[in-house]
């Protein structure tokens, strides 16, 4: 009888152990369709999964046909299987899902804005129904006719307006009680600050609206090919989605078939004209980002004869959090200097460095007798020890976490599929990249000039150097070229 029954318990635990097994088998090959869906890795890679995804479910299966204590070892193996792999399929779902989300950027987003004077009573956009309100429509008219459009629907009554050449003015009108209220992009604050100071702390924001624009999609262009990807990093903390000056331009050109990566950094207050936007009127490189990452491309494009088939667009905060992500980077120092922001000190030489001090030895260019030249090599130096980092296989196994540290301050147009395949060609070819940097080199202006976005105001620029855009507009082209 006591043979029986434990024949009997024999035979269940063998049913308890088959049925576990082949639960472990399914969650393994939706976990292993996962991975195929991301696109990350390679076949090579892919097909060892597989392959060991089906000798791992045939050895607990198998200890259920043994004697003794195998079927039970047999089931504790599946069960640590199972709970492998819905880690797995869990930890590439939200991988995919931060991918897309940093990824396929499509729009621009405009936050326009109503303020007040910072004594004003008014606390909403009701409570100011009355007001009459600044408008100026020479850099932003087609946002600005939008938010007064919406404006009158909360409102329900038409606007009380009045129209000024440019923003600063419309501040300045506003501030002196001339205004109640005024409308602009708030990505136009910087302008403002630059000529009345302290200007946000004399003003409050009753309503705001986001304006979202879609871009132009990229067409046929492929991640296998040689590509040039614009690197924007704006001069704001919090969300990247909204248009701000470009405090960094540099144009990263990739060839997957050489491993080569050329970095070209453009001076801040380059003087040059804004396609499709000033009409001809030179303006800082900086304030083409006020109108959108698409006319910083169209810029650059123009200054380079060469075609940007990507953006990537940082802020401060993504800054650090990338670096702080990757553990710190080690970064080369052309000199030894202190930062002003943090008073962070730097030795020439090789510094190893967390984020908050790698933003600052980005930000700094009071150090240097070259200026925002010398600030342009080190943010390149930063973006070389960045990509180092990140392009080492082993950087694989905290990509979930730092692509959900950086998700919400990064922003780029290139698709996760493209992104998926990149990483993958990456690891098929586990090739070292080759990164070389160049700094397009410009002339301060004896005398301050006009620039379109400030109204005709004179400001700070860079003259272009043209045998220096030359020289590096040409390397660009034979790193295309895999030359």
């Amino acid at each position: 009888m006591k043979k029986k029954t434990k024949s009997r318990k024999k035979i269940v635990h063998n049913r308890v152990g088959k049925l576990i097994a082949l639960i472990q088998l399914l969650l393994s090959f939706i976990c292993v369709v996962m991975v195929g869906i991301s696109g990350l890795l390679p076949m090579k890679y892919m097909l060892m999964i597989v392959l060991a995804a089906f000798l791992l479910f045939e050895i607990p299966y198998l200890l259920q046909y043994t004697k003794g204590k195998g079927n039970i070892i047999g089931i504790v193996i599946s069960i640590l299987i199972c709970i492998g792999s819905i880690f797995g399929i869990y930890t590439i779902s939200k991988v995919i899902g931060l991918m897309s989300a940093v990824g396929g950027a499509e729009y621009k987003t405009d936050n326009m804005v109503v303020v007040v004077r910072k004594d004003d009573p008014a606390e909403n956009i009701q409570d100011a129904s009355d007001y009459q309100f600044g408008v100026q429509k020479a850099l932003d008219k087609e946002n600005t006719l939008k938010m007064c459009k919406e404006l009158e629907k909360q409102i329900n009554k038409s606007l009380n307006t009045k129209e000024y050449p440019g923003v600063v003015e419309e501040a300045q009108a506003l501030l002196s009680g001339e205004l109640d209220a005024a409308i602009y992009n708030s990505a136009f604050v910087s302008l403002i600050e630059g000529s009345i100071e302290g200007y946000s702390d004399q003003i409050k924001v009753i309503y705001q609206y986001g304006i979202k624009t879609k871009l132009e999609p990229v067409e046929n262009k492929s991640v296998e090919d040689a590509f040039n990807i614009y690197i924007s990093g704006i001069d704001v903390e919090g969300a990247v989605s909204t248009t701000s000056r470009s405090d960094v331009n540099i144009i990263m050109t990739v060839n997957p078939d050489t491993h080569k990566i050329l970095l070209t950094t453009t001076p801040r207050d380059y003087y040059v004209p804004i396609p499709d936007i000033s009409g001809g009127m030179p303006d800082k490189l900086t304030h083409a980002g006020l109108y959108g990452v698409d006319a910083s491309m169209r810029t650059l494009e123009e200054i380079y004869d060469i075609d940007l088939s990507y953006y990537a667009r940082v802020n401060f905060t993504s800054l650090i959090k990338i670096v702080d992500a990757l553990g710190g980077i080690d970064v080369y120092s052309d000199y030894a200097f202190t930062a002003d922001a943090g008073g962070y000190s730097f030795q020439e030489g090789m510094n190893h460095m967390n984020g908050e001090q790698a933003l600052a030895f980005s930000r700094e260019r009071y150090s240097f007798s070259d200026g925002d030249n010398q600030r342009g090599k080190n943010q390149e130096a930063v973006i070389t020890a960045i990509l180092n980092k990140a392009m080492s296989p082993a950087i694989l196994k905290n990509a979930g976490e730092i692509i959900s540290d950086v998700s919400d301050s990064v922003e780029t147009n290139m698709t996760q599929k493209e992104m998926s395949k990149f990483i993958s060609m990456q690891l098929s070819s586990g090739a070292s990249w080759d990164i070389q940097s160049a700094s397009t080199q410009g002339i301060l202006a004896g005398e301050y000039q006009p620039c379109f976005s400030s109204g005709g105001q004179p400001l700070s620029v860079m003259f272009p150097d043209e045998n220096s855009i030359a020289e590096n507009s040409n390397w660009m082209k034979q790193i295309l070229e895999g030359n």
